[in-house]
């Protein structure tokens, strides 16, 4: 089936927010896009406003739309739904997953082990670290996935994707910004972080719902502290990166 012009506006549009080509805070001017993408104003502004439903756009009186941007008290807010919902999803896994589901939540952990362990004893290769972050990404969707709630589904991976877009790095470099720490210090947290994801995992392969709830929330609360750190030292806020491909489908 040929798609539609409203279609094609909100692809073209959502691919250049996700891959930082429109920053956040980026002025989404409807006359300038209708140019750029070939079509009439309408359903640009149509998918301008799916975009805002997505989470992705704002769209304010006499201001027009722009790309998604936070401030801190929105951060900690979007933080706090993404803690309630993804632990809550955790205990659900531990509770309704498959044997399937726990061999690809097992596969992107020892996956994440084997990157872990290379980069910790070698040197912090981008391609290696780039690895690391869309494995963590696989192990979370397959825990989500394995909760068997597409709702709750659908609205946790939407949270992922807002902040990976208006924030930036949290697992890329482990929660630890490259220029604030030395390698040791890097190495000691992706240690940590990797020993999170176990815990995670053996409570969901022993049925126990609350210690997977619970081992999930603590990990999921140190990303927003670390996070919140960063933004406190970088005294800059919340800052925009290039998504990689597997990110950039983090929706479901």
């Amino acid at each position: 089936m040929k798609k539609v012009n409203s279609d094609v506006a909100y692809e073209y549009i959502r691919k250049r927010i996700l891959s930082g080509d429109y920053p956040p805070g980026f002025a989404l001017l409807t006359e300038s896009l209708s140019a750029e993408i070939g079509v009439s104003r309408t359903p640009v502004r149509e998918a301008l406003h799916k975009l805002k439903a997505d989470g992705l756009v704002s769209i304010r009186p006499r201001l027009g739309a722009s790309v998604k941007s936070m401030d801190v008290k929105e951060f900690r807010e979007m933080c706090d739904l993404r803690l309630a919902l993804e632990g809550h999803a955790t205990g659900l896994a531990a509770l309704n997953h498959s044997q399937a589901d726990l061999r690809e939540i097992k596969f992107a952990l020892e996956a994440m082990r084997g990157l872990t362990d290379r980069i910790n004893h070698g040197t912090e290769d981008r391609a290696l670290m780039d690895e690391l972050v869309r494995e963590d990404v696989h192990f979370h969707i397959a825990i989500i996935t394995a909760a068997q709630n597409d709702l709750m589904k659908g609205e946790i991976l939407r949270l992922h994707l807002v902040n990976r877009i208006v924030f930036g790095p949290t697992n890329a470099g482990a929660g630890v910004p490259l220029q604030l720490a030395t390698k040791a210090e890097r190495d000691e947290n992706r240690r940590k972080v990797l020993e999170s994801h176990d815990e995670i995992y053996q409570a969901i392969a022993k049925g126990d719902s609350e210690a997977a709830k619970g081992a999930m929330e603590r990990h999921i609360q140190d990303i927003i502290d670390k996070s919140l750190r960063m933004m406190a030292q970088s005294g800059t806020g919340l800052v925009a990166r290039e998504l990689t491909d597997e990110e950039l489908v983090y929706n479901g």
